[in-house]
């Protein structure tokens, strides 16, 4: 399908007139459309949970995520991989963004990398991708040229493929194991994917990245017990997380996380165990770090 046929390059009937518009009118339509997009991502509910449950095996194995794109979508994954290193305290080498044109082009576009399949083979070789990995495919067009070529050359070592669009019947989906596409209809400026697409795509990531780190049991309860508390405002998040799942007292949990090397998981176990550091982190590498197995099994 030629670009301009494209339901992400069509005009938006409701905003024609937005140029003439007052400013609370403006603010009232982009709303509007904004509220489309919850309900278009809800359409792909079972292929992102796929998406989780396909990659957390390949995570699992010692995998990567890997995230590519151009332009808006490249940035979005650079961005989500980015954030998971301090939100669940992994390894950064275990999410790696990659955008077409590298570096530079998250700050300004760089002319014609998009449009080359072959830059995409180039850029996941250089990073030794292999079957472990999980390669996820962002392109709110669903024909970025880079993108196809990232998941051709993820099939043929064996990754686990994953594309993000936001229209039907996308060419990427034919080239991912897993196909998302939420069709969030014509941006309200048109062909400005930045909007509706790219929050779309954002809700996406954060769904599978994040369960993804649920899986791996870096959440319990529902908090972050891989943080690293990096500074004092980490440091206090860390020490509310631990009163809040143990029903400790904030002295308490501070001066246990900090027996615990500010290793907020293991702080958690000691006070629900009772056990020393050493036992309660024997206990956690037993179970993979996942908190709410040790507790069953203690």
């Amino acid at each position: 399908m030629e670009i301009k046929n494209l339901i992400t390059e069509m005009q938006n009937k409701a905003t024609t007139h937005i140029d003439t518009m007052s400013t609370i009118e403006m603010v009232k339509i982009i709303n509007q459309e904004d509220q489309k997009v919850a309900l278009a991502v809800s359409t792909q509910e079972h292929k992102i949970a796929q998406a989780i449950d396909e990659a957390t095996k390949h995570y699992s194995q010692g995998g990567r995520l890997i995230y590519v794109g151009a332009g808006t979508s490249g940035r979005l994954g650079v961005l989500d991989a980015a954030e998971l290193v301090p939100t669940y305290g992994i390894n950064p080498e275990r999410a790696v963004g990659i955008i077409a044109g590298g570096k530079q082009a998250l700050f300004q576009a760089v002319e014609g990398a998009e449009d080359s399949p072959k830059l995409g083979y180039t850029d996941l070789r250089k990073i030794n991708l292999n079957k472990r990995d999980t390669v996820l495919g962002l392109a709110a067009s669903g024909r970025t040229p880079y993108v196809i070529g990232c998941l051709d050359y993820a099939n043929q070592v064996g990754a686990l493929t994953v594309s993000i669009a936001c229209v039907s019947n996308s060419n990427i989906s034919k080239h991912a194991e897993i196909g998302i596409e939420a069709v969030v209809g014509p941006e309200v400026i048109t062909g400005s994917t930045r909007m509706k697409a790219g929050t779309a795509q954002k809700m996406i990531l954060n769904m599978i990245s994040t369960g993804v780190m649920i899986k791996q049991g870096k959440v319990y309860q529902n908090v972050m017990i891989n943080v690293q508390p990096t500074n004092q405002k980490l440091l206090d998040r860390a020490c509310r997380i631990i009163n809040a799942v143990t029903g400790s007292t904030t002295k308490d949990a501070a001066t246990i996380l900090a027996q615990a090397d500010n290793n907020v998981a293991l702080a958690i176990v000691m006070i629900k165990t009772g056990k020393d550091k050493k036992a309660a982190a024997e206990l956690l590498n037993t179970c993979h770090g996942n908190i709410s197995q040790v507790l069953r099994e203690d």
